[in-house]
């Protein structure tokens, strides 16, 4: 942990304000890409996020609702679960805490969490999910990714080892900045235009 005053801490502070900056451009530019530019992404995405499941037959995946003008997977779940692949969706319990994972399927009752974002309303049935499909703000060439700054998912890679993180990432959000202390490399990163791997 670093003191305040101390050098480490003031080059967090810069890290901090940088990435904030540019976490808003990137979401601005995001949201003021058109609707049907995003769909034709979205498609290619899909398909990518399908070709992917069919080569690596994983037995559960954490998928997630979309929000903020993010990559709309959702078309692709139907699929990936007559793939014989289990779906979770990510749940925040507490602020500073690693996400959980709610088995879900499409039809099950749903709820909304603290953040109006829709979860099964179960809240027994928790997983380890051996894939998360995880949307990314930016991402670097190292495989960073430029989250909204509360670092569940970094705290969740950080718990589940063995999880296989895939990022989920439109190309422009391709984009250089420093990693912060706790960032956690992912392992691939899936565009419309590219697929990228790290580990």
């Amino acid at each position: 942990m670093t003191q305040p005053n101390s050098p480490e801490h003031s080059a967090n502070v810069i890290v901090d304000q940088t990435r904030h900056v540019l976490r808003k451009e990137l979401l601005t530019r995001r949201r003021q890409t058109p609707a049907e530019v995003r769909q034709q992404w979205d498609q290619l995405l899909m398909s990518g996020v399908l070709a992917w499941c069919r080569q690596h037959q994983p037995r559960s995946v954490g998928v997630y609702w979309p929000i903020h003008a993010e990559p709309d997977l959702r078309a692709c779940y139907s699929p990936m679960t007559q793939m014989g692949i289990q779906l979770a969706l990510p749940w925040v319990v507490e602020k500073n805490m690693p996400l959980r994972f709610l088995a879900w399927q499409e039809g099950d009752v749903m709820a909304r969490d603290d953040y109006g974002i829709p979860l099964p309303a179960q809240r027994e049935h928790l997983i380890v999910p051996d894939v998360l499909l995880i949307p990314c703000v930016g991402f670097s060439e190292g495989g960073y990714r430029l989250g909204y700054g509360g670092g569940y998912y970094d705290r969740t890679l950080a718990l589940h080892l063995r999880c296989h993180a895939v990022g989920i990432a439109y190309q422009f959000a391709l984009t250089e900045f420093n990693r912060g202390l706790h960032d956690r490399r992912l392992h691939e990163i899936l565009t419309e235009q590219a697929h990228f791997k790290f580990v």
